[in-house]
């Protein structure tokens, strides 16, 4: 009996170790390619910015970050009807209004940005400043290769109303909550972003120092057409590892907020909800894998987005 329990637990060990089989992948090396980031809003001149994509295996840090921004492009923007070249400029030598631009699309603080020197491409030139119900078209040459995109600044939808809201039991943190009113039949993209205006009595200075965007920042009205309802949104500024987790993300009473409320054309939607998805899940290994679009055309990777926002200011009491 001995022996046949033996044999057996022989010949299953033999056979799983004589099922196995090296398998070899292949994986491609990384490709460099130009990354687009720019935009266009209301109002507003263009900017964009030009880099180059990493290898997933390089290291990251400061300095690879600030090298891998490109210069010496030739840079427009058309709106139909006037071309016009874009100029270099590097955030160590911008105005503070331009500075909070730039912040806003890098997500970097104002006062940071003037100590390092990204650079990138705007304009002074009025004529093709942002405005509603026309399209932009950007064309970038850079090493003798042409990329170009286009995109519409879209007429914006503005809110009915914004309201702060405590979010029971607590009293004095809570959500900003709006109410839309969306257009019938039509496709409609949004995106939210907040910025507290109130004074931070430590520092003297805004307590947010440039608009934020807040988790899953972007949706459109797939499910919602023509609809009036309310919803709302969470502080982007209160996720601090010093936040206590029964009041993180709230607003809090008595703060003064700007709300930020855009929209934008399908292709630039689609690639930022692919982008916040991505972003929400990048550290789950169950997460189905995000392929993020671009609206590039020429080989690039990135994006070229029009916005058209309106503005709304709440202050936090019920």
């Amino acid at each position: 009996m001995m022996k046949n329990i033996v044999y057996i637990g022989f010949m299953l060990f033999a056979f799983l170790f004589s099922c196995t089989k090296e398998v070899k992948i292949d994986i491609p090396g990384h490709k460099e390619k130009l990354v687009i980031d720019g935009q266009i809003e209301t109002g507003l001149p263009p900017i964009v910015l030009l880099s180059l994509s990493r290898n997933i295996y390089a290291p990251t840090d400061v300095n690879a970050f600030l090298n891998s921004f490109v210069q010496g492009a030739v840079v427009t923007v058309s709106d139909g009807n006037t071309t016009v070249q874009l100029d270099e400029f590097c955030s160590d030598n911008l105005s503070p209004a331009e500075l909070d631009q730039l912040a806003s699309i890098l997500g970097i603080e104002p006062a940071l940005l003037s100590t390092v020197s990204i650079c990138g491409y705007t304009t002074t030139n009025p004529a093709v400043f942002g405005a509603v119900g026309k399209s932009y078209t950007l064309t970038v040459n850079y090493q003798g290769e042409t990329y170009t995109s286009t995109t519409e600044i879209v007429a914006p939808t503005p809110l009915n109303s914004i309201w702060w809201k405590a979010d029971a039991p607590l009293t004095h943190h809570g959500f900003v909550w709006a109410n839309l009113s969306d257009p019938v039949n039509q496709y409609d993209a949004y995106q939210w972003e907040s910025r507290i205006i109130s004074i931070d009595t430590l520092t003297g200075a805004p307590k947010d120092a440039f608009f934020k965007k807040t988790r899953g920042p972007v949706f459109d009205d797939e499910f919602f057409d023509g609809l009036t309802f309310d919803f709302f949104y969470d502080n982007p500024s209160g996720y601090g590892e010093s936040v206590p987790d029964s009041i993180r993300g709230r607003y809090v009473y008595g703060d003064t907020v700007v709300i930020k409320f855009s929209k934008m054309d399908a292709k630039v939607y689609e690639y930022l909800e692919k982008k916040y998805t991505q972003l929400a899940t990048g550290g789950n290994p169950f997460a189905t894998p995000t392929n993020i679009p671009t609206n590039i055309e020429g080989g690039a990777l990135g994006l070229w987005a029009g916005f058209s926002p309106v503005y709304d200011t709440v202050i936090c009491v019920p």
